[in-house]
């Protein structure tokens, strides 16, 4: 396979993935700033969404205020944003087309569809009002596509650099998210343990659409410590950092079985899995939370780096 084509699938499924992530941080963003009593709190819980997205130096630059829609426009069609959500799925819109005769007529139509879909829902200033639509059309784009690629797809190097993309960026979404949460979120560490960290918690397991699956194993209780661990640790939950580097293991070794053999990446990705299943909550947490999540994506950019070396990507 050709770089360039490699780079599309990977790149492709990278956007979307990013995409839906940022309209899961927004809709938490959102319903959160209903329940603040004051404009200040409002403004602050949208600035959050923005320093988690790692876009309010861009964000402070054009605008002052960190008000609802300002902040969720910016976020999801400012023109001048190339990272708003548009600008993500066209971008991966303009990838499947690049790789359109590796990809089946189901993977690339739902990617053009839900281009074109929010193309028109975005063509305009988004109001409070049709914001749950725009939002929901975004997460279900991604699960479309998705969808696509595991029911249609053969079980080949497209297939495999795909489901790589988008593990990659699972693993730093969720590893900036735990990790923004932990040193911005909470105003002071005197609040730790009280209703507002409780509420902060939630918040986290919300925006990685963990909070239904976290409350099944641990009865609900909002625990700091539980919750890093689910978000870590816990091979069950699709979106903790150790499922997605299971993931991207498995289709690495797709990859290594139809080239003949494994590259340096595959020494990267080996080192860091190997230290994720061996480590503790209670490791974790005596190294430093934020220490060990800016290690992790350190780690994940330089193994996204590898993976473009060493297959070619820039071909």
């Amino acid at each position: 396979m050709l770089g360039r084509a490699a780079n599309g699938v990977y790149w492709m499924s990278r956007y979307l993935e990013r995409a839906e992530n940022t309209a899961r941080l927004i809709d938490v963003g959102f319903h959160l700033a209903l329940t603040r009593g004051n404009k200040h709190s409002q403004d602050e819980e949208w600035k959050s969404v923005l320093t988690t997205t790692g876009q309010v130096d861009d964000y402070c630059r054009t605008h002052g205020e960190f008000t609802g829609p300002q902040v969720f426009n910016f976020l999801l069609r400012d023109r001048d944003n190339p990272g708003s959500v548009l600008a993500m799925v066209e971008n991966a819109r303009t990838n499947a087309r690049m790789v359109r005769n590796s990809l089946t007529n189901a993977v690339w139509e739902t990617t053009n569809e839900g281009w074109m879909h929010l193309c028109d829902l975005l063509s305009k200033p988004v109001r409070e009002t049709n914001l749950g639509e725009v939002l929901t059309t975004i997460r279900r784009t991604g699960t479309l596509v998705r969808g696509a690629l595991e029911g249609t797809m053969l079980r080949n190097e497209v297939f495999n650099f795909a489901r790589i993309g988008t593990f990659i960026e699972r693993a730093d979404s969720t590893a900036r998210i735990l990790d923004v949460k932990y040193y911005v979120l909470l105003p002071s560490a005197a609040w730790v343990g009280s209703s507002l960290d409780n509420v902060q918690w939630d918040t986290l397991l919300r925006s990685v659409a963990g909070n239904r699956a976290y409350s099944w194993l641990n009865a609900g209780a909002m625990d700091s410590r539980g919750i890093a661990r689910f978000l870590i640790l816990d091979g069950q939950f699709p979106r903790s950092l150790v499922f997605c580097y299971d993931k991207i293991r498995s289709n690495m070794a797709g990859l290594a079985k139809e080239y003949g053999g494994e590259t340096p990446a595959h020494d990267l990705l080996r080192a860091t899995g190997k230290a994720l299943h061996e480590t503790s909550i209670e490791a974790i947490f005596d190294m430093g939370l934020h220490e060990f999540l800016q290690d992790f994506i350190g780690k994940t950019s330089s193994l996204g780096n590898a993976i473009a070396a060493d297959y070619r990507f820039i071909e």
